[in-house]
């Protein structure tokens, strides 16, 4: 459960990429794995997750990210 917290207290957009990327270099050369998440990177980093990470850590605080859907039509 410490783990769990741990993992969910990270940026959603993140975490989504993150088991992305294990999905995709499971199936994939080294090579072609380290060219998908250079790529992923350069197009998914959020500068309001990054932004939140750095004030937060600089306030002494936990990161306090918002909801990955919150600005996306999912109905």
């Amino acid at each position: 459960m410490e783990l769990a917290a741990e993992i969910a207290a990270k940026s959603p957009l993140a975490l989504v990429g993150t088991k992305e990327m294990l999905n995709y270099a499971r199936d994939h050369t080294v090579t072609d794995g380290l060219n998908y998440v250079a790529t992923w990177n350069a197009a998914m980093l959020s500068g309001a997750d990054l932004m939140e990470a750095f004030t937060a850590r600089q306030q002494k605080r936990e990161p306090a990210y918002g909801d990955l859907l919150a600005d996306r039509d999912v109905g």
